[in-house]
């Protein structure tokens, strides 16, 4: 039979939860990094024991950690214990392995982006928010940062190399950060066409690449939101999240942020409708797609104001029809009193059958649900604030 691992990045460190397929009973494993932010850590779908993470501090910088055992054991690629550790005893990051790149490929060359007050900014990098293991070889990997820029690894980890065509578009210098800074927080692979990439940016909009990276184009055209000044700008979205079906490469969709909602689009991304339907409102973080049932949507609506489930009522609801007609699902969840919230990262599905899918809270909770939705267990309760959740498939 196999098993599920779940990999759960939190405020406090990482922990691993594992079960057989029935998913009914669960072993935690932690935490992993214990007091550092793991923004997320994803597993390999070549090489399901290679683990990538993102370890971060605001006292002590960036860390990437790949285990290649499962989460058993731990290292960093490219540095030694000797060059993680400052003189005084004290713990430091590598952030000086994510450096950004000067040359005429990103423009003029491109140092500066649109801040908060309308100034000029320096690019900075803070750290890591997404990896996104390649579908084809464990060594290789995307990394979305911010300030927003994504890098590339092919040596697992040891060292990272931007892609400078997506700043180096033309509009990187009138990016400018949302209230959570600016960040590159979504990663897609087209599975049927290795030099398609889609990334979201935070709050710059949708890109894609379909030439592995070397070049890129917003795919924002269709979107809407009340607080830019333009009609229909080419960039300046905060895009939530963006999730597809590999059956069907071409549909995406996506959460914006208040004013927008969900969008959905046929075509790759050139163009976007609005499917918010009956949804009670339009604002969320995440969003995802049932494992086998290219039409199946999931989406949990926060009040856009508090950031917390309407009425305290916690919901995930479910389309069955590609956006528009939308059911709440509430079986197992609390439907009074509940104020948490569930980021960009912290909801997936698994390629089981049923399929599972799971979400974590910024009250520690990480629930499941092994009927596509139909009902919900709490897997753990009072783990640290959660960041993010992904779902391994182990033979």
């Amino acid at each position: 039979m196999s098993a599920v691992r779940l990999l759960v990045g939190t405020k406090k460190g990482a922990f691993i939860l594992t079960s057989d397929g029935k998913r009914e009973r669960w072993q935690v494993s932690g935490p992993h990094f214990a007091g550092w932010e793991i923004y997320h850590a994803k597993g390999s779908p070549v090489d399901p024991n290679r683990i990538y993470v993102s370890q971060s501090s605001g006292w002590f910088g960036q860390v990437l950690q790949r285990s290649d055992d499962g989460g058993k054991t731990w290292h960093t690629p490219g540095s030694s214990a000797e060059e993680l550790t400052s003189p005084d005893g004290m713990p430091k990051g590598d952030s000086n392995k994510f450096v950004y790149d000067t040359t005429d490929k990103t423009g003029k060359p491109l140092t500066t982006h649109l801040w908060y007050d309308g100034t000029q900014h320096p690019w900075e990098f803070k750290r890591v928010w997404h990896i996104e293991p390649s579908l084809a070889d464990p060594d290789v990997a995307l990394a979305g940062v911010e300030d927003a820029a994504i890098f590339r690894t092919t040596d697992g980890g040891k060292s990272w190399h931007e892609l400078p065509g997506l700043r180096g578009h033309g509009s990187g210098s009138k990016w400018q950060p949302g209230a959570g800074g600016m960040c590159l927080h979504t990663i897609l692979f087209d599975p049927t066409n290795p030099k398609r990439i889609y990334v979201a940016i935070s709050a710059a909009g949708a890109f894609r690449t379909d030439d592995g990276g070397a070049t890129w184009k917003p795919i924002n055209r269709g979107l809407q939101s009340p607080y830019l000044p333009e009609p229909t700008p080419e960039i300046g979205f905060c895009v939530h999240r963006l999730a597809l079906h590999p059956s069907q490469p071409n549909v995406v969709y996506m959460q914006l942020h208040q004013g927008g909602g969900v969008y959905r689009s046929d075509d790759a991304g050139d163009q976007w409708v609005e499917v918010n339907g009956n949804l009670p409102t339009d604002f969320g973080f995440p969003i995802d797609v049932h494992a086998h049932e290219a039409e199946t949507v999931y989406s949990v609506p926060m009040d856009p104001n508090l950031r917390v489930p309407p009425e305290g009522k916690l919901r995930v609801y479910r389309t069955r029809t590609g956006g528009n007609d939308w059911e709440p699902l509430t079986r197992g969840l609390p439907q009074e009193n509940c104020y948490v919230n569930v980021l960009r990262d912290a909801m997936c599905v698994d390629s089981l059958d049923p399929c599972g899918v799971y979400f974590g809270t910024s009250g520690g909770q990480v629930y499941g649900s092994a009927d596509g939705g139909d009902s919900w267990t709490p897997i753990v309760r009072d783990l640290p604030y959660v960041l993010s959740v992904e779902a391994q498939v182990l033979p």
